[in-house]
């Protein structure tokens, strides 16, 4: 057997030279032949396989030695002879003068912010003076299958060529090498950490290209993974609880100085351990993580609680470590079922920590991994609380990292319970400051005004936007540039009571200025949004309707389609405003505008927000003696507000009963209908009880004569009605005296007349709204 694998022979011819098309790098194309020596010490040809490597030259500038660099090139590159020193000191001068390419820059720089297997720290064991050849992979994998030691050398020098991407598909079709690599991971992981993390880096550099992905969930380097990142963790833990109880034990005992030595060793020993630990646990979830790039697989490492054991790492301090498991976490959390698991194991104090850090990369990574969680309630309810808010309105100063804090706090501006509380940071300063510098067309403008909006629906955070000259500052803004969202901002500081209000006095011709039919509907809408809160005492709005003319455009848009939905509100709103003054609610009855409303109130009679609006005005409008007489007489207002009065709609039912109650005091003829209405209403149970009963005369009676208790007739003079008599059963069943009076049992607004006398009919009389009892039947 011997003799025939000395037969075997593999021979690498180079066929030719050139230059890479984008990147500083030389292409060698090179032929691999097998051949088996005879016993005439001829060579028979069994197979060839042509390949190719790429030499990279980054250090390559106008200023490098190209000879000194083509011979360094010969030096590391076994492939190129000798004798072809003159070609490629010709295409390094070619390399060197060639311009610089688009496609090159975007790739250098990708290179430089991408994450290699070259990155992760070394360590003694990976780092070996002999140089690997490609062609003597045989020979390293028989080194596996001896000591630890000899293992570990072999693994060593296959990693070297695995480190060269060059050399991964040459890797790949030697399945022996692989098959060997896996079982003595799989076998021996835990004997030594060095050869755990060797092997696994070698398959990691494999899974760097989603083409391999294949062949390391082949082999389920991926579930080994699994398992030596839970296993090194719970060693973790046994290390540092060992620890624990030995410092506690020095410290009851501190002139014991045995117990100081034992506890000295045990950190030494942790320490020196530790850092290779986390290498093999960096290495591991490295490869998880390119594998991850298929859902499906990323779902099998969420059935095995991956989330649970990244999380877990967060606990430690290498700060290359923390930045990986931080990616991990993020490209995990847009699944709602990962960030469903990380809510459970309490993610968000771990990662606070981080806010702020010195390393930069960590502080991005971290922030955008919160960014992605706080799209979920409850754990910006858990960013509030670990006491991020500060900390991340801190960061709008820091270029580098404030789009992402300011997407952050949009989120957690959203929740009215958090509103108040960006008043003790130092946000709206650092919002009205940007707004100050930036110009109209910034692109992060409108991130920070969307901050703005949700900020300023709390009455303390409109009063820091307006200190100073801050609204003065933000209506010339708006004014400007006719910035929409700008003036959502301005009318939600608009809409509180307060020291704000009177401020805005300024300002009303202006926005009354532009609101007319040639301007974009949404801009009018927002202008006329903040002019219909400006509920100010001294505000003489007959004199802004008259010189403004806005009567005809308010009356216009108040017919349905004549715009948005949206729009005509802000119109009915408007009324309403305007209408609390006996003057301008005088224009606009003779307008015909109360009509218009009508109108618009069948059209939307099954949105609540409008009946609510046009009911509203009617309210404001039967004040004013004027208005009050079109209303009741001119026009059937009334009549749709007792349609009105039973809405299922509290505040509509509010808002109607207060003008009903206006008009039945001015008017006798309304007064009596809506109180017939109400008294209908109040008694619509006791009447549909009667009319059910009357239908159907074969019902027998709730109350038997033989308990001396006579059934409840309806009879205005004594006599029984010809359809026979009905038992109201919801009246007292307190014992019947003669003509006694008593009250409804179940509280209604009813009382019943009963007799002892066996047969004698008893009248039941109802409850008048004005509390006198009445017959509703005379």
């Amino acid at each position: 057997m011997q003799d025939d694998a000395r037969s075997l022979k593999r021979k690498v011819t180079l066929s030719s030279l050139d230059v890479h098309p984008t990147e500083k790098a030389l292409v060698v194309h090179y032929g691999v032949e097998a051949l088996i020596s005879g016993d005439n010490r001829d060579h028979i040809l069994v197979d060839r396989r042509d390949a190719q490597k790429i030499v990279r030259v980054k250090s390559l500038s106008p200023s490098t030695d190209v000879e000194a660099l083509a011979k360094k090139v010969l030096e590391e590159c076994n492939l190129i002879p000798a004798s072809r020193l003159p070609e490629v000191e010709h295409l390094l001068y070619y390399l060197q003068n060639r311009k610089l390419s688009p496609v090159e820059g975007k790739v250098e720089k990708k290179e430089k912010r991408s994450v290699r297997p070259r990155d992760l720290t070394p360590f003694d064991g990976m780092e070996l003076n002999e140089k690997a050849s490609i062609i003597k992979v045989d020979e390293y994998v028989e080194l596996l299958y001896e000591g630890i030691p000899e293992a570990i050398r072999g693994a060593a020098l296959i990693l070297q060529l695995a480190r060269n991407p060059d050399n991964l598909e040459e890797l790949l079709h030697n399945e022996t090498a692989l098959g060997a690599l896996a079982r003595v991971l799989r076998e021996d992981w835990k004997q030594s950490v060095d050869l755990a993390t060797i092997i696994i880096y070698i398959f990691f550099c494999f899974s760097s290209f989603s083409q391999f992905h294949a062949v390391v969930i082949h082999y389920k380097i991926g579930l080994l993974c699994l398992n030596v990142v839970e296993h090194e963790l719970k060693r973790h833990d046994v290390w540092c609880e060992d620890l624990r109880k030995k410092s506690k034990a020095c410290e009851s005992a501190p002139e014991d100085s045995s117990l100081r030595r034992d506890h000295d060793k045990a950190m030494r020993k942790y320490q020196s351990l530790l850092p290779k630990q986390e290498l093999l646990v960096r290495v591991s979830l490295y490869l998880l993580l390119s594998l991850a790039e298929d859902t499906r697989t990323e779902l099998k490492m969420r059935n095995k609680n991956i989330v649970g054991l990244l999380v877990k790492v967060l606990d430690r301090d290498n700060e290359e470590l923390l930045i990986l498991v931080v990616s991990f976490l993020k490209k995990l959390s847009i699944f709602l079922e990962n960030k469903n698991d990380m809510a459970e194991v309490d993610v968000i104090p771990r990662l606070a920590r981080f806010v702020p850090c010195d390393n930069e990369d960590l502080l991005n990574l971290t922030l955008r991994l919160l960014l992605n969680l706080s799209f979920d309630s409850g754990l910006r309810a858990k960013m509030v609380e670990v006491g991020l808010l500060p900390k991340l309105t801190a960061l709008l100063g820091d270029d580098n990292n404030r789009q992402v804090a300011m997407r952050t706090l949009y989120h957690i501006s959203i929740d009215d319970c958090f509103k108040g509380m960006f008043a003790y940071t130092d946000c709206i300063p650092q919002l009205m400051q940007m707004l100050y510098e930036h110009g109209g067309e910034a692109e992060s403008e409108a991130e920070v005004i969307s901050i703005g909006i949700n900020l300023a629906a709390n009455k303390k955070n409109a009063q820091l936007f307006c200190e100073g000259n801050g609204l003065k500052m933000l209506m010339k803004k708006a004014l400007k540039n006719k910035n929409c969202l700008l003036m959502k901002m301005i009318r939600n500081i608009s809409q509180h009571d307060g020291p704000t209000k009177p401020l805005f006095i300024d300002y009303v011709g202006d926005l009354a200025g532009e609101i007319r039919a040639d301007e974009d509907e949404a801009w009018v809408l927002e202008c006329l949004g903040t002019l219909a809160n400006f509920t100010i005492p001294d505000l003489d709005w007959e004199l802004v309707l008259k010189e403004y003319n806005l009567v005809p455009y308010l009356k216009d848009r108040l017919k349905p389609g004549s715009a948005e939905d949206d729009l005509i509100l802000e119109v009915v709103i408007m009324i309403g405003t305007v209408s609390t003054d006996a003057a301008c609610a005088a224009m606009l009855a003779k307008s015909g505008i109360i009509p218009a409303l009508i109108e618009l109130l069948n059209a939307q009679q099954e949105d609540d927000e409008f009946v609510c609006q046009i009911v509203y005005v009617f309210y404001q409008m039967v004040f004013h003696q004027a208005t009050r007489d079109v209303i009741i007489k001119d026009t059937q207002a009334p009549a749709y507000l007792i349609d009105l009065m039973h809405d299922k709609n509290v505040e509509i039912r509010k808002v109607c009963d207060n003008t009903l109650d206006i008009v039945a005091e001015y008017d006798e003829e309304w007064g009596r209908k809506i109180q017939s209405e109400k008294f209908r209403y109040h008694n619509n149970q006791w009447l549909d009880m009667i009319e059910s009963r009357q239908a159907d005369d074969s019902e027998p009676f709730f109350y038997d004569n033989d308990n001396n208790r006579t059934d409840l007739f309806y009879s205005a003079d004594g006599i029984t009605p010809a359809d026979g008599s009905v038992s109201l059963d919801f009246f007292s069943d307190l014992p019947p005296q003669n003509g006694d009076l008593h009250h409804a049992g179940d509280g209604s607004d009813a009382f019943d007349l009963t007799s002892s006398s066996p047969g004698r009919p008893a009248t039941a009389y109802g409850f008048r709204p004005d509390e006198q009892p009445f017959c509703p039947y005379p």
